[in-house]
């Protein structure tokens, strides 16, 4: 039986609209793995992106032009923000002494806290009017934001793999670039 041409160009157009929802998160993923974070940090943060994105394209589905109306004027001045904030956190980190103990052992895990939040909701803010466009568009929002959600995990995963790798490669001042690529995405989101 041959396939339906509108349900592949459907699937296509999801799968196409996750990846470039990803793409935030691939970046942000890969600056973090410059700090060569363990297993269960990696967890935190691709599920964390990927359980945003999810919840943010839903939650435009359900809140649409309610919330959008009032925030589209601003925000991406929000998700800049933040972003910005993490990054110059991470290139001060970053900068600090090899040798200098406290400074490592005081730095700010960003896959815990508010950090981790503030990361997840910066890298989904798109979902949010993506949910509502897309409301207008189907019948049912739920696979299309699964579909994002899994897309989001996964690109994040691969960010922090190449991150680590990256890391493990060329030491410590790979997280200096790292925090670079976040104040060039925070940069990038106020021309928008």
């Amino acid at each position: 039986m041959p396939l339906d041409s509108s349900l592949l160009d459907s699937s296509l157009v999801v799968v196409g609209l996750a990846v470039a929802l990803g793409c935030d998160a691939f970046a942000v993923g890969l600056a973090i793995g410059t700090r060569d974070p363990d297993r269960r940090q990696c967890f935190r943060l691709w599920f964390h992106f990927g359980l945003f994105q999810f919840m943010m394209t839903m939650g435009g589905w359900y809140v649409g032009r309610a919330v959008l109306e009032y925030i589209a004027d601003y925000d991406h001045w929000i998700a800049s923000g933040l972003l910005a904030f993490i990054a110059l956190r991470m290139l001060k980190e970053s900068l600090a002494a090899p040798d200098d103990e406290d400074a490592t052992a005081a730095r700010c895990d960003p896959t815990r806290g508010w950090s981790l939040v503030a990361l997840s909701f910066a890298t989904s803010f798109d979902a949010l009017g993506v949910g509502f466009g897309l409301s207008m568009a189907t019948a049912s929002l739920f696979w299309e934001s699964v579909v994002i959600g899994f897309m989001a995990a996964g690109m994040t995963w691969t960010g922090l793999f190449l991150g680590r790798q990256l890391s493990k490669a060329f030491g410590k001042r790979v997280e200096t670039v790292g925090a670079l690529i976040l104040l060039a995405i925070a940069a990038k989101l106020l021309e928008i």
